[in-house]
């Protein structure tokens, strides 16, 4: 069987960042392979949703769905040893449960494949912003 734990520590969220990014409409995931100590788990997942997405019980709503999508997918189709990031968009909380699961094996498949999206272009200039 396998283990799955939860992503606490802040460190860990900004470490999956350097890993492969898919976009979806309803959530960006994120997969940081080679993160999770053998001795805790076999992989982790974490959920995180922005405050400019709606109020609280907007917010909360979308990580119960996104967890509970998680913990369906992840002993199937989830990369061993792997921290999974579920990050939510504005549209992901009025979409359909069936087109996310569906959206989330996609990611999932795409990730395993090591198909990520291309990186994203930060601005780059040389005089510091105001």
């Amino acid at each position: 069987m396998t283990r799955i734990a939860t992503i606490r520590k802040r460190a860990d969220f900004v470490a999956a960042n350097r890993g492969i990014r898919v976009a979806r409409p309803g959530f960006v995931l994120l997969v940081n392979r080679d993160a999770v100590p053998a001795v805790e788990a076999d992989l982790r997942f974490g959920v995180t949703v922005t405050k400019k997405i709606g109020n609280a019980v907007v917010r909360n709503r979308m990580k119960r769905r996104f967890r509970a999508l998680l913990r369906e997918a992840l002993p199937d189709a989830g990369i061993q040893g792997a921290d999974h990031v579920l990050i939510g968009r504005e549209g992901g909380v009025e979409r359909d449960f069936a087109a996310l699961r569906h959206e989330l094996a996609v990611a999932l498949s795409r990730a395993a494949d090591g198909k990520g999206d291309p990186p994203r272009k930060r601005p780059h200039s040389g005089k510091p912003r105001k």
